[in-house]
């Protein structure tokens, strides 16, 4: 293991006992270690529930392009890169969004919305949010993106969701490969939502070398636009992460239950 997340995945160990000490709710996550191993299985949702996910887990359906729907067990939602056209069947609590492109924001919300979260500043400064909403925690991380005349600096948000005691990352447009301060900023992740598209974002190889930084024991590809894109990602990947494809959108998730070093390749792009 790399000696630099050694170290991340130590301090990420005495924040969790810290925050134990502080008596946090059990539902939390804290961006710890994965403790499960090889073999652990994936449980598909084959139909869309109404009820919230079990104490424990949490739920995530794949919408298209780079938006999710992620539940908590207390029933809170959130939606990724929301654009208002790409929605769930159910008004969010939270929405997060990234305006490298149009398809990635709005700028007419559903004022029912209680949070709503851009990843760039105004005036070109920098976000900062820390949203705490029932049992979902929703923080970010600012990274650049390519703009018109040279680099918009923090004009992109990785967003990180904790519920259900997991830590999800959502990469956003990410254009370049993450440095030690974003690394120690994220933590340990058990869930990367990772856009490979390869041009839009950043070169495919890149998008690995990312993915070899944070090393989540789950990525889940998004913003690929064709099964070629999809196809040149995943045998980039060969050797390193196991493949499984679902049949549905939605999969719900657990720390128990989450796999090893696996790619799960939602429907849709």
């Amino acid at each position: 293991m790399p000696f630099q997340t050694t170290i991340r995945r130590a301090i990420a160990g005495i924040l969790t006992f810290l925050a134990g000490l502080a008596g946090p709710s059990a539902a939390m996550a804290m961006c710890q270690p994965v403790a499960s191993g090889p073999g652990a299985l994936l449980h598909p949702a084959a139909v869309r529930q109404a009820a919230a996910p079990a104490a424990g887990s949490l739920r995530l359906t794949f919408l298209g392009h780079s938006s999710f729907l992620i539940e908590s067990p207390e029933d809170v939602s959130a939606v990724t890169d929301y654009n208002g056209y790409l929605r769930p069947d159910r008004l969010p609590d939270i929405v997060t969004m990234n305006n490298a492109h149009s398809t990635h924001y709005t700028d007419r919300p559903d004022p029912g919305i209680r949070h709503v979260l851009r990843g760039w500043g105004d005036e070109g400064g920098m976000a900062v949010h820390d949203v705490t909403l029932r049992d979902m925690r929703v923080r970010n991380v600012p990274t650049n993106v390519r703009d018109y005349g040279g680099t918009r600096v923090s004009g992109n948000s990785i967003f990180v969701f904790e519920a259900g005691g997991l830590c999800v990352a959502h990469l956003g447009h990410l254009h370049h490969t993450l440095t030690d301060m974003h690394l120690a900023e994220l933590g340990v992740i058990d869930v990367l939502l990772v856009p490979v598209d390869g041009s839009y974002t950043m070169a495919q190889d890149y998008m690995v070398e990312v993915i070899a930084q944070i090393q989540p024991p789950l990525v889940i590809p998004m913003h690929y636009f064709t099964a070629s894109t999809l196809a040149g990602f995943l045998q980039r990947m060969d050797g390193t992460y196991q493949v499984r494809t679902s049949d549905s959108a939605t999969v719900t998730l657990s720390r128990q239950t989450l796999p090893y070093r696996q790619i799960l390749v939602l429907p849709g792009h």
